[in-house]
């Protein structure tokens, strides 16, 4: 039979068109699911605007036009695609000392100053350098801001007027109740507050209907609590609404000289640290949380800046991304910025045709909102996760809090990461020491990297073979990695010492580093095997004749 003819080969792929679809890219947007989730957001942003706002000592306008311009300024910027800014319950406790320390009017400067600082590190790229700092100073960062943020606010929850410092606050906690239950309207205002936390923690877990799963617990209390404060008898404090657009105040020569004053510069720094950490941090979050466009990180810095810029010209609060309306975001089907910006628009329009609603609103309903806020920042859970992964993490994440709750969030920021740093430095020079006595030989060997921070394990263990009283000293250092200039010359030093006391025999085999001398070869010695040979790479050897230190029994062999 004839051969059979080969098989036509397959056509060739056609060529790419650019229609493909890229990892990451932009999805189509669904126009009634962008708007039903920017209603979602808005519901959920309201009443964090106004307690944050309230918590922060300033009026609860000031809330809104940051929450607006979050909206629409920061969430049409291409930094990021669903992620939504506002004012931030981890802010609120900074503000508050900001403005009772310089006064309302510089806080719009103290905010406009650190959004040119977040569009000047967004500039020259430094977004991503947030992400360097070590998660455990981050969360202690965040339990450090939450915790003192739930016992400020458990006084507005009973309708009185938080003491202090977090301290005071936390121990005028046993008073508060007792004034709370002898006034039976602090303890309807309480028991309203109680409701709207233990609301908040359970929502999510009821097994509502379709549409119900959407609407965010903040507003059902709120609701819930505008209903209350209403009945006849009831004589709880509601929120005092101003005019939005009176309440701006664009800062004045006055406010930009008080930039001159040293502490006026640190709040500034401060401001724009734990600003841009949050807000990237989020950012990481909220990617997590989806798989659409991933944020660019130096972009979305300088949409922040930007966002500050604005606000602090309208002498509003500083803003931040927030964890909740972004999650609320996502989970609400959104898939580009149209959500997070029309979110913004209907801030702005509630606030300005319906203003007298808000002033229905019972404070103690937005700190109810806020407490539940602190608990997640706070969010002990993750002290006894982080102590079966990690106890050093562990111990940073637990100075970081202790020293913001005592102190401040700078001092406890600064803290946290110094000692993040020597927990990494102790960690890279792990060091292994071992000393031995055999016959006239002290030996010690040590591997590892050897720093300035294992200069005692160092320093004991050079005094440990020199206590031995043998006539010869090894010391075995070819296992060491790094060694800094401290750990050379504290055993440079040792051997140095040693040769000139007389009667001893100090052998140094030195790591094996660039420019390190020339080896010298030692004689040989076939009846002593613990003596180097001929080949052993021995550096500095001690010219002193074996046979002057040892008995003649012990001689080398020549």
């Amino acid at each position: 039979m004839p051969p059979r003819p080969p098989a036509p080969a397959a056509p060739p792929p056609p060529p790419p068109t650019g229609l493909t679809k890229k990892p990451g890219a932009a999805p189509k947007a669904d126009l009634a699911t962008e708007i039903v989730a920017s209603f979602v957001v808005f519901l959920v942003a309201l009443p964090l605007c106004i307690g944050v706002a309230v918590a922060s000592g300033t009026p609860p306008e000031l809330g809104i036009i940051s929450g607006v311009v979050g909206g629409l300024v920061v969430g049409m910027a291409r930094g990021s695609t669903l992620q939504v800014s506002g004012p931030a319950a981890g802010l609120a406790a900074l503000v508050a000392d900001a403005v009772l320390e310089f006064g309302l009017g510089t806080l719009g400067v103290i905010v406009l100053a650190s959004g040119v600082l977040q569009i000047g590190l967004g500039l020259i790229r430094l977004g991503r350098m947030f992400q360097a700092i070590s998660i455990a100073v981050v969360q202690g960062m965040l339990a450090g801001i939450g915790l003192p943020l739930m016992f400020s606010q458990l006084y507005p929850m009973a309708d009185a007027k938080a003491i202090g410092k977090p301290i005071e606050n936390m121990l005028g906690v046993p008073g508060l109740l007792v004034d709370t239950f002898a006034d039976p309207q602090k303890a309807i205002a309480a028991a309203l507050g109680a409701a709207t936390v233990v609301l908040s923690f359970v929502w999510k877990k009821i097994p509502f209907p379709g549409p119900l799963k959407k609407v965010p617990a903040a507003l059902v209390a709120v609701a819930g609590g505008m209903a209350v404060a209403a009945l006849p008898g009831v004589e709880i404090t509601t929120l005092q609404v101003g005019n939005l657009l009176a309440s701006v105040q664009v800062p004045g020569p006055t406010q930009f000289a008080a930039l001159a004053n040293g502490a006026v510069l640190t709040t500034v720094i401060t401001f724009t640290v734990i600003a841009s950490a949050e807000s990237l941090f989020t950012a990481a979050a909220v990617d997590r949380m989806h798989s659409g466009e991933r944020t660019r990180y130096n972009s979305e810095l300088i949409a922040q800046g930007a966002g500050n810029t604005l606000c602090g010209l309208l002498g509003a609060l500083p803003m931040t991304a927030v964890v909740a309306r972004s999650s609320a975001n996502v989970q609400a089907g959104a898939k580009t910025r149209i959500s997070r910006t029309l979110h913004g628009l209907w801030l702005l329009a509630f606030a300005l045709l319906l203003p007298n609603v808000l002033a229905l609103i019972p404070i103690s309903v937005l700190a109810g909102v806020l407490v539940h806020s602190g608990w997640k920042l706070f969010a002990p859970e993750e002290f006894p996760k982080m102590w079966r992964q990690d106890r050093g993490e562990f111990g940073v994440m637990t100075l970081t809090t202790v020293v913001i709750v005592a102190t401040a969030l700078l001092e406890g920021v600064l803290v946290g990461l110094a000692a993040g740093i020597v927990l990494a430095a102790l960690r890279m020079s792990r060091t292994s020491v071992h000393t031995e006595v055999r016959g006239d030989t002290a030996k010690l060997v040590m591997t590892g990297n050897v720093t300035f921070l294992r200069l005692p394990k160092l320093i004991d263990a050079l005094e440990e073979v020199a206590a031995a009283g043998t006539p010869r000293i090894r010391l075995d250092l070819t296992g060491v990695t790094h060694w800094d200039h401290a750990c050379r010359s504290q055993v440079d030093e040792f051997v140095a010492q040693r040769r000139a006391s007389g009667g001893i025999r100090v052998e140094l085999l030195r790591p094996n580093e660039p420019g390190a001398p020339a080896p010298q070869a030692a004689p040989a010695a076939p009846e002593a095997p613990d003596v180097p040979g001929p080949t052993a790479e021995w550096f500095y050897l001690d010219p002193t004749p074996v046979e002057d230190l040892m008995p003649p029994e012990r001689a080398w062999a020549r």
